[in-house]
């Protein structure tokens, strides 16, 4: 009886220690999410408005942003363009999304009520009720930032996770 208690008590310690760090915020490797943040971003959606005066381009309905291998699809997209000397310059600075908002890479994907992309820093910042699948595992919190030219990204804010041990 020892022995069999011995393993499991291992694993719920080690469940508890990883449980504790993971409510504290949590680092994840993302290698699906790596991506190649130079390449053209194309936008589709039902309605486009675009304000020359601030520079910016908002889609609207059944919108997806994609770039390269890379797809985000939200209700709402806003475009802000980079900004020199007071004038946009036609490069995308940011994506704004919000309603439903879901990234797709490879393998992995990422649901939150809104994302903020800033193609210029490579990094996508995922808020409210984030939930991330990567193959079977899941990991959810309140707060996701994703580095995109390293693949890593940190989960924060009351995070929870379920891991799968492939026993039965």
């Amino acid at each position: 009886m020892r022995h069999v208690l011995r393993p499991v008590l291992g694993l719920v310690l080690a469940i508890c220690a990883s449980s504790a760090l993971l409510a504290q915020g949590a680092t994840v490797a993302f290698g699906g999410l790596q991506h190649d943040a130079s390449l053209p971003v194309e936008i589709t959606a039902d309605e486009l408005t675009v304000d020359q005066g601030t520079g910016s381009a908002v889609f609207i309905g059944n919108v997806v942003a994609g770039q390269g291998e890379m797809r985000l699809s939200a209700a709402r997209v806003q475009v802000q363009y980079a900004v020199v000397d007071g004038q946009a310059t036609g490069d995308i600075d940011q994506l704004i999304a919000s309603g439903g908002v879901t990234l797709v890479n490879g393998a992995e994907a990422a649901e939150a009520q809104n994302a903020v992309y800033s193609v210029s820093g490579a990094e996508i910042v995922m808020t409210g009720d984030v939930i991330l699948t990567q193959g079977v595992n899941a990991l959810s919190g309140e707060k996701l930032t994703v580095d995109l030219n390293t693949g890593k990204g940190r989960m924060s804010g009351r995070v929870k996770t379920i891991f799968q041990t492939g026993g039965n």
